[in-house]
């Protein structure tokens, strides 16, 4: 038992060291080369532009049921369906739309990512890129970390917004609410450290996301068997993250005045 914990661990503390050694490359690759135009765009409207669907029906969806519960709740404590705006706005920006986004993403595109990166590696296409004397992480790497590190918050600025109009449908379609009281709910809490702190939160989760996917696609192996492995560790991995880094994101933000 001993042993099989020692080797997990050394295990952890190798793949943490491999993956911290990936991102130092992509940030000197970063600051270093010019980076790939067409990869980089081809990359940012498979992420952005083709997310978007996923993303709305999403975001629409949670916001409605959030107006809906959060409406009911306080009728039944004040007797008046009171600040659904407001929390439906705190919840969509601090919280939900940047979590939300990041783990559509996290299951739609750091899975292709993985899977297409590890079928480069197990068809040996990465390993003929060395040969030319071309770095992977460079080449395959940075357009797709930078490209999930922009479109990633504009996302999410989407599916806040789409989110809100989720809450709002719900308001005053099921509710009864006034659309004055609502929007004025919404735009008079909501401040811009309110929207930060759900913006620098995506950065983080884009490169969570990013980073796993990278990371598990250039160490496949196994074959086809070795690429379907991988796309699941990349999505599990990429969405426990998300979730324990949204803790102490939230409570270093809140601790330096960010919403």
């Amino acid at each position: 038992m001993t042993s099989y914990l020692k080797e997990r661990w050394l295990a952890i503390l190798e793949t943490t060291g491999d993956a911290a050694m990936m991102v130092g490359d992509l940030f000197r690759s970063i600051l270093k080369y010019r980076v790939d135009g067409e990869l980089f765009f081809a990359q940012a409207g498979r992420i952005g532009v083709d997310s978007l669907a996923v993303v709305g029906i999403t975001s629409i969806f949670v916001g409605m049921v959030l107006a809906l519960q959060t409406g009911y709740s306080f009728m039944n404590v004040f007797g008046e369906p009171l600040y659904v705006g407001t929390v439906v706005g705190f919840s969509i920006f601090k919280e939900l739309g940047p979590v939300l986004t990041a783990i559509v993403v996290a299951g739609r595109i750091g899975a292709s990512i993985a899977a297409e990166l590890g079928t480069m590696k197990v068809t040996e296409q990465i390993d003929a890129l060395y040969t030319l004397g071309t770095s992977p992480t460079r080449y395959l790497g940075v357009p797709r970390f930078l490209a999930t590190a922009l479109m990633l918050p504009v996302l999410t600025i989407y599916a806040d917004f789409v989110g809100i109009l989720g809450g709002y449908i719900v308001a005053v379609g099921k509710l009864g609410i006034p659309a004055v009281v609502y929007w004025n709910d919404v735009l008079i809490n909501i401040d811009i450290e309110t929207v930060a702190h759900g913006l620098l939160k995506a950065v983080a989760f884009a490169a969570i996301v990013a980073v796993t996917a990278c990371y598990v696609g250039f160490t496949t192996s196994g074959g086809a068997e070795g690429v379907g492995r991988s796309t699941t560790k990349s999505v599990v991995v990429s969405m426990v993250s998300i979730l324990i880094s949204d803790y102490f994101l939230s409570a270093f933000l809140v601790a330096v005045g960010i919403g």
